[in-house]
């Protein structure tokens, strides 16, 4: 299991639920190509679980 996850977004959040997009937020993903680094724990694994349609994800040692 790697210590972090690199989170991108690569689809738009214009057409989705209110609680996806909030998710999002959450993540710190504002705009299509935007990543951001968090630690690989349960949380942040169930964000990328409810937005797995919209985001890319690489492991990060």
């Amino acid at each position: 299991m790697a210590e972090r996850l690199k989170v991108t977004q690569v689809k738009s959040k214009v057409s989705e639920k209110q609680n996806q997009r909030d998710t999002l937020r959450s993540l710190g993903l504002k705009r299509i190509g935007d990543s951001v680094v968090r630690p690989d724990d349960a949380q942040t694994r169930g964000y990328v679980r409810t937005v797995a349609h919209l985001v890319k994800v690489e492991e990060i040692d």
